[in-house]
């Protein structure tokens, strides 16, 4: 069965919601009428913004004025000394820096692709993105050029620049000055909305990550979602605001979580985004108030911990009308925990979506999520839709578990140079998720379970194949199984179950220091157990990691602890 969004704010001919169809990837489907064309569009207007505060960092702050002065300083020096055209990839890797959201406008605003770099990646991680996404310029921070140092050499690049680094690799150019200059304005540039703006990487079950590649109409259409989404839940009788939204951002500006979902869609209504550098419950208490913070989203450990230190000192988050948890399972018991504690003035989010709808594409907000603390919700827009399949792509009854099928304008357009897995996970317009869920009869989805064989830690999916994959490579190791186990602060932790070969010593400190030195830390097995026998197997060879699973979870679950 399929559903999409019951239209409870206006949609109709001349409205700013209103819908028409139109032609996107060979299949027809309804978009809002009056989304921005392109990145570029929307960042122009939001010059209208003028001396209103954009970005805040520790004690630095800049004004929507200052931002486009920077922005079209870099854009021009990207075309002029980095001949960077439409189409170029330009790679940004750095933590929640200004300077992300600077370099991210000015890829956009020349109609090249942006390319966000996973900040946990190792050196091979980020060589790898690097050279398959075939990026020109690597904007990058201290932290990730000293990683890419053994890499970079070899690495076909025009230049580089160095973000807040006390120790630049030779030749890389200040970012701080390339900024400086008065160029009055951005260059010119053509931008179609489906021309691509974004590669942002996902894991992958062969164990390398996938490009998903997304359009400006994507990236753009997601913002009228989510203006959408406000408009029907807002309260018509209520005041207006009196000063303009703030959000401080917990997700990092490489996940949709950080980028689509807020970065882009505040700067399209003049909010203020407040960055950190590092989750810390105090300093984010300490910044909602004195920045006001009107909403804030985090994986449900971050929101936790945010109620948790709340409760501690007795802060009661006045200013808060907005808070969210996903990117992975959100226990009922945090909505729960969100409307009781801030006095139901707060309302409380869970959504659902993926890198390759931009974001949320389902949102259960406010009193129905409340109601309904299990599911994700319902179409975040009249433009989503849902749909629940079984294997052989047929649509199941309501109430039945099948894959969870994603539609409208913000699926992606495929993935970068794969056409064998783009044309597994789209199918007429629809993307398979590869996730298990059901509907009920009022339109709730609920997430039931994940086909993938993916481990989400603390919000970052990590694909078994790929931890696997890596501890093969030690000489002592037969035999490797991967899953995850329940963890109540991460909501999973990776477990791996290991038989070494027959002579071979190693121990569970060993493996865990092979897999950090090839892949990101969040990767890196939290619990290994060494196996005396062979793994179990089903009759036809596969591994029955359902029954490691469970025997893991019952000596582990709960608080495994950090590898």
């Amino acid at each position: 069965m399929s559903t999409s969004q019951t239209q409870t704010a206006a949609s109709g001919a001349g409205d700013v919601f209103e819908i028409v169809e139109v032609g996107i990837g060979g299949a027809r489907m309804p978009v809002f009428k009056h989304t921005p064309a392109s990145l570029r569009d929307l960042w122009e207007l939001s010059a209208g913004h003028g001396d209103a505060a954009y970005l805040v960092y520790d004690d630095e702050r800049l004004s929507y004025k200052e931002a486009h002065a920077q922005v079209a300083s870099l854009a021009s020096w990207l075309r002029d000394e980095c001949r960077v055209r439409k189409g170029d990839r330009v790679a940004i890797g750095m933590r929640n820096f200004p300077e992300w959201a600077i370099s991210f406008w000015a890829t956009a605003a020349l109609g090249a692709v942006a390319v966000p770099l996973n900040a946990w990646w190792s050196g091979p991680e980020l060589d790898y993105a690097l050279r398959d996404s075939a990026s020109v310029v690597l904007i990058a921070d201290g932290e990730r050029l000293e990683r890419l140092g053994p890499y970079q050499r070899d690495l076909d690049l025009r230049s580089v620049v160095a973000v807040r680094s006390t120790a630049p690799p030779g030749g890389a150019v200040p970012f701080d000055e390339l900024v400086a200059a008065d160029v009055g304005g951005l260059p010119a540039a053509d931008i179609q909305p489906d021309d691509t703006a974004l590669i942002m990487y996902t894991s992958g079950t062969t164990g390398r990550p996938k490009g998903a590649v997304a359009t400006h109409r994507n990236i753009c259409a997601q913002v009228m979602n989510i203006m959408w989404m406000a408009a029907a839940a807002a309260d018509p009788t209520a005041a207006p605001a009196t000063s303009a939204p703030c959000t401080l951002l917990t997700f990092p500006l490489f996940h949709v979580g950080g980028l689509h979902s807020f970065l882009i869609p505040y700067t399209a209504i003049g909010g203020k985004v407040v960055l950190l550098y590092k989750w810390d419950a105090p300093s984010a208490l300490r910044l909602v108030a004195a920045e006001g913070v009107t909403a804030i989203a985090g994986v449900p450990t971050t929101m936790f911990q945010l109620l948790d230190e709340a409760k501690r000192q007795g802060v009661t988050l006045d200013s808060l009308a907005g808070v969210a948890s996903g990117a992975t399972l959100v226990p009922a018991q945090l909505v729960r925990r969100i409307d009781a504690e801030l006095g139901s003035k707060a309302a409380p989010s869970n959504a659902y979506g993926l890198t390759e709808t931009a974001g949320a594409a389902v949102i259960n907000v406010g009193a129905s999520c409340v109601s309904h603390p299990d599911s994700v919700g319902r179409p975040i827009s009249p433009v989503m839709a849902v749909s629940i399949r079984d294997p052989g792509g047929a649509e199941v009854t309501t109430g039945e578990v099948g894959e969870i099928w994603l539609r409208g304008p913000t699926v992606f357009s495929g993935y970068w140079r794969n056409p064998e897995a783009t044309s597994e996970a789209l199918v007429e317009g629809w993307f398979r998720t590869g996730d298990l869920g059901r509907v009920d009869p009022d339109g709730f989805l609920y997430v039931v379970d994940r086909i993938k064989d993916v481990v989400i830690r603390g919000g970052e999916n990590v694909y078994a194949a790929e931890v696997e994959a890596a501890l093969y490579e030690h000489p002592a190791v037969a035999e490797v199984a991967v899953v995850g186990v329940p963890d109540d602060v991460l909501g999973e932790v990776v477990a791996a179950v290991v038989r070494l070969r027959d002579g071979a010593a190693a121990s569970d400190a060993e493996l865990r220091d092979h897999v950090r030195a090839r892949l990101a830390a969040f990767k890196v097995p939290a619990i290994v157990e060494l196996s005396d026998g062979e793994l179990p197997r089903n009759a036809a060879g596969k591994v029955l990691k359902g029954q490691l699973r469970r025997g893991l979870a019952d000596r582990h679950g709960g608080h495994p602890g950090d590898a």
